[in-house]
């Protein structure tokens, strides 16, 4: 998926795309494996030419053509295994990094799977320093605020549930810009509600909850999700339409859902992007936020689904900064990084519209 999915029109269009592309933005929902650029995939690759991940540009476009959700996954954990040092840990995260920057995403929350990483033999205290290190060095340099998501790997079981809340919760080792606590992976076949233990205990050490739910589930994945693991938003969410009585409640709480249109027709979990639910979200009050969760491996970045979701919601550039402020609003980020962004985007705004 490129920015073909969303076809120039002429002028118009091609103003807006201008305007998405100064326009400051958080992101909430991209991963940190999954946000490795076709460039860090290929040297990674050649860096361990034992992996089947090809390091040829042109073949890694071919490898990242999924089938289905099961096939995405596959792929992404051979991508996984390319990150087996602490060096490759902190370059990754500050190429990742460096390419949020020059989107202008003023703040991110990065979701980052530690069990995948210290399993595989990184020192924990290791890959905690790396990716600190990339934050701190990243902030210094670029501006973009990172924080970080811990999240479950549920295609690994409940050992991966309690490695992971146990690196989320030790003091010891416990990163300074951790805020959140994740489940991500496949849903069929992986029910929320046996992951409640670990989710408490996240909680309990003031991390914030964000599972994966709905995404290629039914609604009743988003229930758990809010029921038994007291998420404060939902990763995806997209079968919520299905279920006004659901949507309700996320209107009514004001529970953000994290949309990733592009990924949810690469997964197949949408079939075509006009059949996308987030119009349904929209009309039923929701507080949707837009974010790219594995953009290279995609073929897509934050930019192009801003640019996606104003086709499909009709959006001009107010409607597009009132979106970026919806992340920034649903962001765990203090009051006054709030306000700071959320001035910005609208003191851009003005003196696109004023220009």
């Amino acid at each position: 998926m490129t920015d073909s999915s969303v076809p120039a029109t002429g002028t118009a269009d091609r103003d807006l795309r201008t305007f998405i592309a100064g326009l400051p933005k958080a992101e909430l929902h991209v991963h940190h494996v999954g946000s490795a650029s076709p460039r860090i995939v290929s040297e990674l690759a050649a860096r361990h030419p034992d992996s089947k991940v090809p390091s040829d540009p042109e073949a890694l476009a071919d490898f990242f053509t999924f089938t289905d959700f099961a096939h995405f996954i596959d792929v992404y954990l051979s991508v996984v295994d390319l990150i087996r040092t602490p060096e490759d840990v902190r370059l990754l995260t500050f190429e990742v990094a460096r390419d949020l920057a020059r989107q202008q995403v003023r703040y991110a929350e990065l979701t980052i799977t530690p069990f995948s990483s210290t399993r595989r033999g990184i020192d924990e205290p290791a890959f905690m320093a790396a990716i600190e290190d990339a934050r701190k060095a990243a902030e210094a340099e670029f501006g973009t605020v990172l924080r970080w998501c811990f999240d479950i790997p549920g295609e690994a079981g409940l050992e991966s549930a309690e490695e992971t809340a146990r690196l989320a919760t030790d003091d010891r080792i416990r990163p300074e810009g951790l805020v959140s606590f994740g489940l991500g992976g496949p849903e069929i076949g992986v029910p929320r509600p046996q992951f409640k233990p670990y989710f408490d205990r996240a909680i309990a050490a003031g991390l914030r909850s964000v599972p994966h739910a709905g995404e290629t589930t039914g609604p009743q994945t988003v229930w758990d999700a809010l029921t038994e693991l007291r998420a404060e938003r939902i990763g995806h969410g997209t079968s919520s339409a299905q279920d006004p009585a659901l949507l309700a409640h996320l209107a009514e709480h004001r529970i953000p859902l994290e949309v990733c249109p592009t990924s949810n027709i690469a997964t197949r979990a949408v079939r075509t992007l006009d059949e996308h639910p987030i119009k349904e979200f929209v009309a039923a009050g929701v507080l949707v936020t837009i974010n790219s969760d594995d953009p290279p491996m995609f073929g897509t970045d934050l930019n192009n689904e801003y640019a996606v979701a104003a086709r499909l919601l009709d959006l001009d550039e107010r409607g597009l900064a009132d979106l970026a402020k919806n992340a920034v609003e649903a962001s765990f980020l203090e009051a006054e990084g709030k306000a700071r962004i959320a001035a910005e985007i609208d003191t851009y705004t003005a003196a696109w519209q004023a220009s």
